[in-house]
């Protein structure tokens, strides 16, 4: 009973060594491999990270100034209407008034009509405002929409040789404190979304 006691403890003894030493040679082939990524990775100098200026970007590609110069317009057409409509009620209840204050309506009730219809049209011009207003939103929503899957469709592709394995985006340098010049990929991106741009 001794003996297999001692048989035993010398087999755990064996099999504790040998788990020890796998665990340690399996974490050096990890280091190594992790080095070996690592050191690939910035064999060329430099992390497989990059960034594009946003500002820059929508302020070049031709896309995104076609699409704001788009919204531009929509919003002088309806501020021109509802400029319009607002000139003209404001003569009519100017005549309203003066009409009132020189009694030339033949009687109370047909003032009290006119002064009704008004108030509708200034109802229906603030109606009207609101839904141009709203309307004007979805399209810029959508614009953006579009422009973001236009931009994110084309880093995929510009992407396709895992060149990458982080592009980022920074808005006035907000993002990005600093960042060595050859980080920046904005020049680069937006030429090839122009070129893209035409041939569409």
């Amino acid at each position: 009973m001794k003996n297999l006691s001692l048989i035993l403890n010398g087999i755990l003894v064996i099999a504790v060594v040998i788990l020890f030493w796998l665990v340690l040679s399996n974490r050096t082939s990890t280091e190594n491999t992790q080095t070996i990524m690592w050191n690939d990775s910035i064999s060329n100098g430099k992390l497989p990270i990059a960034y594009i200026n946003i500002d820059s970007l929508l302020s070049n590609y031709q896309f995104a100034k076609d699409a704001n110069e788009s919204l531009i317009k929509r919003q002088e057409e309806s501020r021109l209407t509802v400029n319009t409509r607002a000139r003209e009620l404001k003569i009519e209840m100017g005549e309203f008034q003066r009409k009132l204050e020189n009694n030339a309506f033949l009687s109370r009730e047909r003032a009290e009509q006119e002064q009704q219809r008004l108030l509708r049209k200034q109802q229906d011009l603030q109606d009207m405002d609101g839904k141009l207003s709203q309307q004007l939103m979805q399209l810029q929503q959508k614009m953006s929409e579009e422009l973001r899957d236009t931009i994110n469709a084309f880093m995929k592709h510009y992407n396709k040789g895992k060149k990458y394995e982080m592009i980022i985006s920074n808005t006035s340098s907000d993002n990005i404190l600093y960042a060595a010049k050859g980080y920046d990929i904005t020049a680069e991106v937006t030429k090839l979304l122009n070129e893209r741009c035409k041939i569409k």
